[in-house]
């Protein structure tokens, strides 16, 4: 039988993941994932570890009003108030979409831009300001915050299982940064599922992930590997032309509730 075996919760896009045993969900995935990002202060574009790998040591962790707990080595934790309606508004920049969202304030400006090394602004971003999805995957109207494409992604462990004997060592599952894992399905079956159901909530299967050099960055300690790996061996075997792909994009059909050990369905 297939299961959901864990949730991931990544409440400040790259930052350090939020391990959960159940989840609301709501129009953008996973209620608090990928609401708040960094962004270079001049520019407004968005930073993540491929340029900055120390954001893997870079705690935030959601709370229930909306607002963030962060904390990093060397420097004071600081709780950050979600942005009111009387927030000032800032011009950013995510792959190739442009929009405006809440800024945090020039308090948590200060702190992100000691962690940094640079000016840079924490912002927020709330439901009506979401963007819509990568174009040509999935219905005109599915939206998504601050994640790359999509609201979720998902990965069979056997997938990772496969992924790790053809590399020769094991591999942490966080370095994909998936929401979702499943248990009990065979290596890659996720490739072929195009609807899928878990409790009450049905999500559809959009896309597969190209992956990129932020695979090679340990998750513990924000090192890369010297070999490329686990991104070489990918590109090896699971190259396309969009790039080397491991695990599937979604989007839920719909609001609802996810528990860990819930079984998963396979509607298409």
């Amino acid at each position: 039988m297939l299961r959901l075996s864990a949730l991931y919760r990544y409440p400040l896009k790259s930052g350090k993941v939020d391990v959960l045993q159940n989840v609301d969900l709501d129009k953008l995935g996973l209620d608090g994932d990928r609401r708040w990002m960094l962004v270079d202060e001049a520019s407004g574009r968005f930073l993540t570890q491929r340029a900055e790998a120390k954001m893997s040591q870079l705690s935030a962790l959601w709370n229930t009003q909306g607002g963030l707990t962060l904390s990093a080595p060397q420097q004071s934790s600081i709780e950050i108030a979600l942005p009111g309606n009387d927030a000032e508004l800032r011009g950013v920049t995510i792959w190739r979409d442009t929009l405006r969202v809440p800024d945090a304030g020039d308090e948590a400006a200060r702190w992100v831009s000691d962690f940094i090394g640079k000016p840079t602004r924490l912002v927020q971003v709330p439901l009506d300001r979401a963007r819509t999805t990568q174009a040509g995957y999935g219905n005109d109207d599915d939206q998504v915050a601050f994640a790359d494409g999509f609201p979720l992604l998902l990965i069979g462990e056997a997938s990772l299982q496969d992924l790790a004997q053809k590399v020769g060592r094991p591999l942490e599952m966080l370095r994909f940064r998936p929401n979702l894992v499943i248990e009990g399905s065979e290596a890659y079956a996720e490739d072929s599922w195009k609807r899928i159901r878990i409790g009450d909530v049905e999500f559809r299967v959009v896309k597969p992930c190209s992956r990129c050099i932020l695979t090679t960055i340990d998750p513990q300690t924000g090192e890369r590997s010297t070999d490329r790996e686990p991104l070489a061996t990918l590109q090896k075997y699971r190259a396309e032309a969009d790039g080397a792909m491991f695990g599937q994009n979604l989007v839920n059909d719909g609001n609802g509730r996810l528990e860990v050990g819930m079984p998963v369905e396979i509607l298409e």
